[in-house]
């Protein structure tokens, strides 16, 4: 039977930190130990050197007494210069002091056992008259010594003298610095690495304990998940520059080239948008609008001062849908208040019968009858597109229940098949639509100050190669200082905080991105034209301008793409 191969334990994974404290430790121990190599060396040649020069001159000085000169031709050397040399010996610290003959005979010796034997060493220097050191291993073991010439009065060399320190008091003499070196770094040793077991402690916390595979793993899937997510993203840090901007922000705002680490005020957005992104305090779902886009905007800090997150979505579908809703919402309305009015009338008819006024009551349904097909057969004649018929037949109920009469000029006519196909009809409502609001809302508001019932008046028509769409009020105009700002988000003239101010700003969004134009004039009310393109060749647009995407740029007066 065969024995089954258990699979071997999986090695457990070493974390950066773990690693790099390794590494660290590694590195600052070589450095402390090849510091302290270099430091023993250099001390250990320092020293040799000032035994050198210390021998040097203590043989010179002993060649040169004159006592020695007067000893060496004397009868008896040993004699005299024994006691001398080891007085001296003990005085200056050698660890030997050697005269000699010319032949290399001992008279003195600190071992008195080595008088009259040979000097281990060389001397034919010294008898050349030259003084020289060496290291040498003589009766006392290895020694630095120095070997030279006593001179007579002829200059001749007449004994020699040698001077030496043993390598083992050199040595002894390294062992007080050696030491102290150790110590220095056992301790910078130490410091080291309780410094780099912090710093990396440190790291590890920051690092979750990970290792650099799961790291550079983490960071593709961090990657990945920001550029394939819909929503848009933007990272700050602190001086408001751009951290990271994954590729849906990229497409959202329209932006090219290369944006991090630059401030967000310099990519030239929309100035509300700047502002909403920098304020002190947190966004939540508010509405912005960009060249082309209507965005949900979400901001919020990153810690304490870090940055700050930026999330964009795309709401200008839903933008559309809701306007085609509300269009819906409307035709509901006017539909109830049609119905409403239509019950009250046929109560009058029927009281009318009651009371035996026949003739009364056919002539009173007669006339309302009249008047109410009256407005659906001049819009129905008028314009054949069916999305704008019913548009205006349900503005113009909405604005009779408000109390506002809504007409349609003469010269309005849109047949049917007029409109390009690219023109879409969710545009078109969004044109008309926010105009005749906004022009009810002016109408009623300056009705306090005419005597006459308040009006609006529409246009619709096409205008050479262009679709003019005209709404005129009778309400007080918009201020001449004031029409820089007509398309700005946030701008309203409702006294009452509900407006939102995205009406106009719709408007000139949408006329843009179809290639048109808005004009803002002045008859008995404010006057708001758009003309939009019915033949275009497909949009090849520049670079845009971000100064001003919150606000349309033209002439005053009026808004151009």
């Amino acid at each position: 039977m065969s024995a089954r191969t258990l699979p071997s334990p999986r090695r457990p994974v070493r974390s950066l930190a773990g690693q790099l404290f390794v590494v660290q430790v590694v590195i600052v121990a070589a450095v402390v130990a090849g510091g302290a190599v270099l430091a023993y060396l250099f001390t250990a040649d320092r020293t040799e050197d000032a035994a050198r020069r210390q021998v040097t001159a203590v043989a010179r000085s002993v060649a040169d007494s004159p006592s020695v000169r007067a000893a060496v031709a004397g009868p008896d050397p040993t004699a005299v210069l024994q006691p001398y040399a080891e007085q001296v010996r003990v005085d200056t610290g050698v660890s030997f002091i050697t005269v000699m003959d010319t032949a290399g005979v001992r008279w003195t010796h600190p071992l008195p056992e080595q008088i009259g034997r040979t000097f281990l060493g060389h001397i034919d220097w010294a008898l050349a008259g030259e003084t020289r050191s060496e290291t040498y291993t003589g009766t006392l073991g290895p020694s630095v010594r120095v070997v030279t010439p006593v001179l007579d009065d002829r200059h001749r060399v007449v004994a020699l003298v040698s001077a030496g320190i043993t390598v083992q008091s050199i040595s002894a003499q390294l062992r007080g610095p050696l030491l102290a070196l150790v110590a220095v770094a056992v301790a910078a040793l130490a410091v080291g690495g309780l410094g780099t077991y912090l710093a990396n402690s440190r790291l590890r916390r920051h690092t979750h304990g990970m290792g650099p595979a799961e790291l550079s793993h983490l960071y593709e899937y961090h990657q990945a998940t920001l550029h394939s997510v819909r929503e848009g993203l933007v990272l700050l840090d602190h001086k408001h520059r751009v951290v990271l901007c994954n590729d849906a922000a990229r497409e959202l705002l329209a932006l090219a080239g290369e944006v991090e680490r630059r401030p967000i005020d310099t990519l030239g957005l929309p100035e509300a948008l700047v502002a909403a992104v920098l304020g002190e305090e947190p966004v939540r779902d508010e509405v912005q609008l960009t060249a082309e886009r209507v965005l949900v905007l979400n901001t919020s800090t990153i810690g304490t001062g870090l940055g700050r997150v930026v999330t964009l979505r795309d709401h200008t579908e839903l933008q559309s849908l809701t306007g085609e809703l509300d269009s819906v919402k409307s035709f509901t309305e006017a539909l109830g208040a049609q119905a409403h009015e239509a019950a009250n009338r046929l109560h009058a008819v029927v009281s009318l019968i009651e009371l035996g006024r026949h003739e009364q009551a056919v002539e009173f349904a007669t006339a309302e009858l009249a008047l109410a097909q009256q407005l659906t057969d001049r819009v129905v004649a008028a314009v054949g597109e069916p999305v704008l018929a019913a548009l205006l037949l349900g503005k113009a109920a909405q604005a009779a229940e408000r109390g506002v009469e809504l007409t349609l000029t003469e010269d309005s006519r849109i047949d049917d098949g007029v409109l390009p196909p690219d023109l879409a009809a969710r545009d078109l409502i969004t044109v008309l639509g926010n105009l005749v609001d906004n022009a009810v809302d002016a109408a009623i508001a300056g009705a306090a100050d005419r005597p006459d019932q308040p009006e609006v008046t529409v246009t619709a028509r096409v205008d050479g190669d262009h679709l003019l769409l005209r709404v005129a009020d009778t309400g007080a105009g918009i201020d001449p200082g004031a029409v820089d700002d007509v398309f700005r988000r946030g701008w309203s003239t409702k006294q009452d905080g509900r407006g939102h101010g995205l009406g106009l700003a719709l408007v000139a969004q949408t006329a843009r991105r179809n290639g048109g134009t808005v004009e803002v004039g002045r008859d008995r009310g404010a006057v708001l034209t758009v003309r939009l393109p019915l033949d275009r060749p497909p949009l090849d647009r520049p670079p845009l301008d971000r100064s001003s995407l919150d606000r349309v740029p033209g002439r005053r007066g009026a808004v151009a793409s």
